[in-house]
């Protein structure tokens, strides 16, 4: 069998890829979904519009590569991590839309969490903090509000899941209701250290035990597809998009880092076998589980990353398409002293303020959209180097080079800023693909298409290397100015 398919299910749209043996894409299809705004700060999707685009988008794939099913070696899933999901195990209709990870209607269970105590039992067990982007406090809104779930729930009726357990669900017709590790441990209610649901956390919760798929590796066949248009193919590989993300710029070793610029910005430190525990904010996490080893990772969290251009285009209008921000931001020399801090739905790691909010401060008669767009996308950038800095501060492990993928990394300008913040060579890989090559790559070791990880690692090349090009004195004037910035945004709403 010549091919593996990916299905990337991400937070604006779905993807399917078709690669080859040498990591090249054969075919990708590509389909928006509606995302839904029903109050300030909530976020929801329709799981069966997810779906719909998902297997439409795999149909498109297939044809565009013009291969048949018997072509395909395994399915490799990859999703946006931690929207939530709850459905009717007879009749697989959801109780209610998927609330997504940028949602923020949970924060007030979070703090009741904290004035509880509960966040010492949370860190140690989850490697989280107590924050509404994880599933735990949204699985308990939709029990809470949701009329006759928490009941349908306790008779055992209903499953939870994240996106890769609804999207396995629903391609087995229901036969197999599944999660892999890396998943499980962005819900706050599985216990990263003992790899397994915890009984302890569901109190916490308030979530009853019969909601939860089973907890896999991430690398082996959950499953035979069942699904008309894609029957017959093994279900092989899971990943969450940001750890499939790090698998698939082959970071496998501890030390290595990747950054990932999407709708947000997702950087993670493999830390091999080694859960290390945070004193900065930061998330400890499971990368992946295969060949019966879980290896783990340091990760930081920025919300708000490529959505700003979004907002400079929707919002604004001071472009019309994603692309045009570095033309724009390329014709001042400098951010003229305007900095935008994008806490659009609060601010991740390593500060995790729910009640942060957007800022653009520094504006005089002299600033123009340009200088707008400039401080939207050294913005993107500040947040990636603050984390950073925490995690080496708690890996004791000082970054060699940073690894770069995702859609904003074409943005030349993004990247050399990037690069000059850091003080470290920012490399983009020649595939950008990277979170569809991880889910493919587990899926394809599962079914031994390929043999081991050094056959991969050799497919991994580099587009281009960013050096820093300023010095320590001018970084850290930037960086004060960033963070008086910083202090204007937090805690304001």
């Amino acid at each position: 069998m010549k091919y593996l398919l990916t299905l990337d299910q991400g937070t604006t749209s779905s993807r399917a890829l078709v690669i080859d043996r040498s990591g090249k894409v054969v075919s990708v299809a590509q389909m928006e979904f509606t995302q839904f705004f029903p109050q300030p700060g909530w976020v929801e999707h329709d799981p069966n519009e997810i779906w719909a685009s998902q297997i439409g988008v795999a149909a498109d794939a297939l044809g565009r590569a013009n291969i048949s099913l018997a072509d395909i070696a395994a399915i490799g899933i990859t999703n946006q991590r931690e929207t939530t999901l709850i459905w009717d195990r007879k009749t697989s209709e959801p109780v209610f839309h998927a609330i997504v990870w940028q949602d923020r209607r949970t924060a007030p269970i979070c703090d009741q969490m904290r004035a509880d105590g509960l966040l010492p039992l949370i860190q140690s067990k989850t490697g989280l903090v107590i924050d509404a982007y994880f599933s735990g406090t949204k699985v308990r809104w939709l029990l809470d509000n949701v009329p006759g779930v928490r009941e349908r729930a306790e008779r055992g009726e209903l499953a939870f899941g994240n996106v890769d357990s609804w999207l396995i669900w629903k391609l087995t017709d229901g036969k197999v209701h599944v999660t892999d590790e890396s998943n499980a441990s962005r819900t706050m209610l599985f216990n990263i250290h003992t790899r397994d649901w915890d009984d302890e956390l569901l109190k916490a919760l308030h979530v009853p035990r019969s909601l939860l798929p089973a907890a896999k590796s991430s690398s082996e066949i959950y499953g035979i597809s069942s699904s008309g248009m894609l029957s017959g193919i093994p279900i092989a590989g899971i990943a969450g998009d940001q750890q499939a993300a790090l698998f698939g710029q082959m970071c496998s070793k501890p030390g290595m880092v990747k950054n990932t610029y999407g709708t947000g910005c997702f950087m993670l430190m493999e830390t091999g076998t080694d859960a290390v525990p945070s004193k900065n904010n930061l998330l400890t996490t499971i990368a992946w589980r295969r060949n019966n080893k879980t290896e783990y990772a340091l990760e930081g969290s920025v919300f708000i990353a490529g959505a700003v251009v979004q907002w400079l285009r929707d919002g604004l209008g001071i472009i019309k398409t994603a692309p045009e921000v570095e033309n724009l931001a390329a014709t001042v020399q400098d951010n003229g002293g305007v900095y935008l801090v994008p806490a659009f739905v609060g601010l991740g790691a390593p500060h995790w303020d729910a009640y942060a909010r957007g800022a653009i401060v520094g504006l005089t008669r002299g600033s123009t959209a340009a200088h707008i767009a400039r401080a939207a996308l050294e913005g993107i950038a500040y947040q990636v180097a603050d984390i950073l800095t925490a995690m080496e501060s708690d890996s004791s492990i000082k970054l060699a080079e940073l690894r770069v993928d995702g859609g904003a990394v074409g943005n030349n300008l993004l990247m050399q800023f990037q690069a000059d913040l850091l003080g470290v060579p920012v490399v983009r890989a020649s595939n950008p693909e990277t979170t569809a090559m991880g889910a493919a790559y587990l899926a394809g070791l599962a079914v031994n298409y390929y043999n081991s990880i050094d056959e991969i690692a050799a497919q991994w090349g580099v587009d281009r290397t960013f050096e820093p090009k300023i010095g320590s004195d001018e970084r850290q004037k930037l960086r004060a100015g960033w963070n008086k910035a910083l202090e204007r945004a937090k805690a304001w709403a």
